[in-house]
């Protein structure tokens, strides 16, 4: 099932396949987001940080991939407004193909700093945060 998880996760990235990733995530996913500590907890909100990432982020590109059993590291590469950036997705899969646990780390700084900004703005967009 691992090789399979791993061909519909690049699925998702690579082809924007947002029906997919709604369907991959676990009712209760927790997803850790680069930008903010607290983890968010559900389908729809780790949905749409997701789908605004895969947005934000240009020439998205993944290098290795480390998978123990039901858990899979993905190194990738990317740009933000012509800022490279790297990263390693974390993702622990459910025995029913399901992702119940989900974490972005990226760097160097001045990248992550503007993915925060471009998320914070989209959120404000959106109505989720309140405009200043």
């Amino acid at each position: 099932m691992n090789n399979k998880n791993l061909e519909r996760w690049h699925q998702v990235v690579l082809e924007k396949d947002f029906d997919l990733l709604q369907e991959l995530l676990d009712e209760n996913v927790e997803f850790h987001s680069p930008t903010v500590w607290q983890p968010k907890l559900g389908r729809d909100v780790t949905a749409y940080i997701l789908q605004m990432l895969i947005d934000i982020v240009e020439n998205f590109q993944y290098h290795r991939e480390w998978i123990d059993g039901n858990n899979f590291a993905l190194e990738f590469s990317a740009q933000v407004d012509g800022k490279n950036l790297k990263g390693i997705d974390l993702i622990r899969w459910n025995d029913e193909g399901k992702i119940v646990h989900f974490e972005v780390m990226l760097r160097p700084i001045n990248s992550l700093q503007l993915v925060f900004e471009k998320m914070t703005q989209r959120l404000r967009d959106a109505g989720f945060i309140p405009k200043d």
